[in-house]
């Protein structure tokens, strides 16, 4: 006893089942990329959020090797650091 009408599925009915089953794998494999991008991405920001800031004497140095200041500022600025870090 046969079901179905015919010989089976008409031409657009393959064409719906493939088309069908191409976007629920382009979802899934969407999914996956999205959820490992979320976990690296949320693994990366805690390892970020411990690190140290540079000290204000480093980024002074580092203004004066790049050239974005003179010796002479260099020098006043570094003195007047050192005096705030000696008051209490």
């Amino acid at each position: 006893m046969m079901f179905w009408y015919g010989n089976g599925m008409s031409g657009w009915g393959y064409v719906l089942m493939s088309v069908s089953m191409v976007l629920f794998w382009a979802l899934v494999i969407a999914g996956v990329i999205a959820l490992v991008r979320y976990l690296g991405r949320s693994s990366q920001h805690t390892r970020d959020s411990g690190t140290t800031h540079p000290a204000p004497e480093q980024v002074l140095a580092e203004r004066f090797a790049r050239g974005d200041i003179d010796d002479e500022e260099y020098r006043r600025r570094l003195e007047t650091l050192r005096a705030d870090a000696r008051t209490p």
